[in-house]
């Protein structure tokens, strides 16, 4: 018999099972809520190895693509090949350290005797305590914090890996997705994914998920239009802006801002509750960015700093409270592990660290796990060294001719040209919008007094590797600060105190967008950019 591969743990392939069944087997929580008839979509997987050996597609799998399934659907056929997968719903590293703004507790719900409040509306008798809650749908990940608004204590974080994959690596793909014949299935398998984790967090915690009464969502245009079901065609296409933006421009609405019952949106808590998102920045600069510029306080700053929240989509802004700029710069999903060969998130078993010594490769892995990938962290290490012990120049080329590197030979894990490729046009989208911002503020990277360096990937990245790439601008390291999740600790302030949604609004309209693409010598800067070299300080 050939095994059946999940992680490291191998167990025998037997025909007519599931891979549900399989699931059970290995005690991995897979979310469904149909009774494994294959009509919630919940129980995505996806197949790595062996899809010839599995069933075909059923009916119910329609809207999916590549080696996506339905754990419930899809059965053992051939116990004689090896079968391997992965569920979609795989626990990302959280963030424990995060920049902490003090906020003052005015939550927009309270207890008053015996019921809960919106002003001056009652919205459920009291049940014991008064939570709420903040999300952070990003890309690749999905992140939340319960909070109680008697006291502003976090209770409770949990994430997931954002289901979506199915639809695209990244928000354009997403956005081709959802204007297909499957209009819908991204957002109903991102909400039953978050009521998934709802259930699974006031479980843990001994409270109902009624007791939420406030939530607040951040994301990217993309992300944030999907999880309350609009239109996002408008945002794939010039000039690339979300709906209610452009209602805003005809004058259909004061703001981007969102406010939506949870009965509306269909998220499992108060059926009262309130569910708001901050408004968008602009075009593909979206609400996640409104929520960093509160939690790191760009309303109170008078000297000019610099945020860069990498991801998928990486976002530059550069300003003080009296002038911002900001832009969005499509990277793509090498550095979260899309179009690199061994590239995976930053899950237990990514290598996250690299270090080359006297011609040894020597790693760190998430977790201390067997190496199953390599992460953003690991990848930029890994390009730094190559060009640090001269094994390749400045525009990727192995310099004795190879075509891969080996960083885990043990298990056959490498580099190749090809991967390197991907990876340097990744750099120099997050290259060109630090450099054009800088540029078009008129502030040499010198000049700048802190650069904030936001989110999951960027909070574990060597800070002097990825200057030396080019990754991030080239300043001194003292004044380079890692913030963690902004965008989840900005929604967390916005969840505590009903005021700073009043801040964020204000703030988000003195912003500048910039449209990087219309850039006189956008190409010119992109090859530049595409060289694993440091940023020049000056510009020309």
């Amino acid at each position: 018999m050939s095994p059946l591969i999940h992680g490291a743990s191998k167990l025998e392939l037997v025909a007519g099972k599931t891979l549900f069944d399989y699931a059970d087997d290995l005690r991995v929580r897979v979310p469904t809520s149909c009774n494994r008839t294959g009509t919630c979509h919940e129980c995505i997987v996806e197949v790595r190895r062996g899809t010839e050996a599995l069933s075909k597609p059923t009916e119910a799998e329609r809207f999916l693509r590549g080696n996506y399934r339905l754990a419930c659907q899809v059965a053992v056929v051939d116990s004689a090949a090896e079968v391997e997968f992965a569920v979609l719903r795989r626990q990302p590293r959280i963030l424990t350290h995060s920049v902490r703004r003090k906020a003052p507790l005015e939550p927009t719900v309270a207890r008053r005797g015996d019921g809960v409040y919106r002003g001056d509306t009652r919205l459920d008798q009291y049940r014991g305590r008064v939570l709420g809650l903040a999300i952070d749908a990003g890309t690749t990940t999905v992140v939340l914090n319960l909070a109680d608004l008697e006291t502003g204590e976090l209770v409770y974080t949990g994430s997931f890996e954002n289901p979506q994959r199915f639809g695209g690596s990244d928000i354009m793909h997403r956005i081709a997705y959802d204007m297909g014949p499957f209009h819908g299935e991204l957002r109903s398998v991102m909400l039953s994914s978050v009521n998934f984790e709802i259930g699974d967090m006031c479980r843990r915690m001994g409270v109902h998920r009624r007791m939420i009464y406030d939530v607040v969502v951040v994301g990217n245009a993309t992300m944030r239009d999907i999880f309350f079901g609009l239109d996002v065609s408008t945002i794939g296409e010039k000039p690339y802006k979300s709906v209610t933006e452009l209602e805003m421009e005809r004058g259909l609405r004061a703001t981007t801002a969102l406010n939506v019952s949870a009965k509306e949106t269909g998220l499992r808590v108060c059926p009262a509750a309130n569910v708001y998102s901050p408004p968008l920045i602009g075009c593909h600069v979206g609400a996640d960015i409104a929520a960093d510029l509160l939690a790191v306080g760009m309303d109170e700053q008078e000297e000019v700093v610099m945020l860069v929240d990498v991801g998928t989509n990486t976002e530059v802004v550069v300003g003080n409270r009296h002038r911002l700029m900001a832009a969005s710069c499509p990277a793509g999903p090498a550095f979260e592990g899309g179009h690199v060969t061994y590239g995976m998130p930053g899950y237990d078993g990514a290598v996250e660290a690299v270090r080359l010594t006297d011609g040894k490769v020597e790693y760190e892995t998430i977790g201390g796990k067997a190496p199953e990938g390599i992460c953003g962290s690991g990848l930029v290490d890994l390009l730094a060294e190559l060009r640090r012990t001269a094994r390749m120049d400045e525009l990727g080329a192995f310099v004795n001719g190879d075509k891969e590197f080996s960083f885990v030979p043990e298990r056959g894990m490498s580099l190749s040209r090809a991967d390197i490729s991907a990876l340097a046009q990744a750099k120099s989208a997050n290259y060109c919008g630090q450099y054009i911002v800088l540029r078009r503020y008129g502030t040499p990277a010198e000049a700048v007094k802190r650069l904030y360096l936001a989110g999951g990937f960027a909070n574990y990245i060597n800070v002097d590797n990825a200057i030396g790439i080019g990754f991030i601008a080239n300043m001194p390291q003292e004044r380079i600060a890692k913030v963690g999740n902004a965008s989840l600790e900005g929604a967390t302030i916005m969840l505590l105190s009903g005021r700073m949604r009043q801040v964020v609004e204000d703030l988000v309209r003195r912003v500048e967008h910039v449209e990087l693409e219309t850039t006189p010598d956008f190409f010119d800067i992109f090859v530049e950019g595409c060289q694993f070299k440091p940023m020049p300080t000056l510009y020309r």
